[in-house]
């Protein structure tokens, strides 16, 4: 961007030598003073007739300007429009540079947006392919937690029964384990040989 303004600050001071030289030509080349007399006398004439229109007058005659007179306008007009032309053309310049520059911004950015928009895309496919494992796994865990439940009950049932399971309709005895050692027989007391054995 510097270097643009410097470009341009180069160019309008150049153009001012420039336009100091097409006075200088006109004033000394005879076809370009005849095209500077004929552009003084008819922007002349055409400042005369507007003057007298905006004042309500009727131009009756317009006299026209002298030959050094209507060369130096001439000149003038021709090296102001060439100032004119340059500023222009770098204004120009300058706004196409910078649309420019802001639609290569705009093409970044649109990139950007799209690239995030793709990103967060697989980021929600990926969330939702790890909701569908865990869904999975979550519906594996509570069948066997199910499984386990209903085990464990029927557990818990055969030990209130007192050891009776049944499988598939078919009562099956449990082995009954003793937690406590049973007593010694004491052969000197009967009695307790008696009730030990009922």
């Amino acid at each position: 961007m510097a270097t643009a303004k410097l470009a341009t600050l180069a160019i309008r001071t150049l153009a001012k030598p420039i336009s100091n030289r097409i006075k200088q030509q006109a004033k000394e080349h005879e076809t370009f003073r005849s095209w500077c007399v004929s552009l003084a006398q008819r922007i002349h004439r055409t400042e005369v007739k507007l003057r007298t229109n905006l004042l309500g007058d009727n131009p009756k005659s317009i006299r026209p300007l002298s030959e050094a007179r209507a060369i130096e306008n001439g000149a003038n007009s021709i090296a102001e429009g060439f100032l004119f032309g340059v500023a222009a053309l770098l204004i120009v310049g300058e706004t196409w540079r910078s649309s420019r520059s802001q639609s290569k911004r705009r093409d970044v950015v649109d990139d950007q947006i799209d690239d995030l928009s793709n990103r967060i895309q697989g980021l929600g496919d990926t969330v939702k392919g790890i909701e569908a494992r865990f869904e999975e796994r979550w519906a594996a865990e509570k069948e066997r937690n199910d499984e386990l439940n209903r085990i464990l009950n029927r557990v818990i049932d055969a030990g209130l029964r007192g050891g009776l399971v049944e499988f598939e309709d078919t009562p099956l005895r449990l082995p009954q384990v003793r937690i406590i050692p049973p007593l010694p027989r004491d052969e000197d007391n009967p009695e307790q040989s008696d009730s030990s054995s009922q």
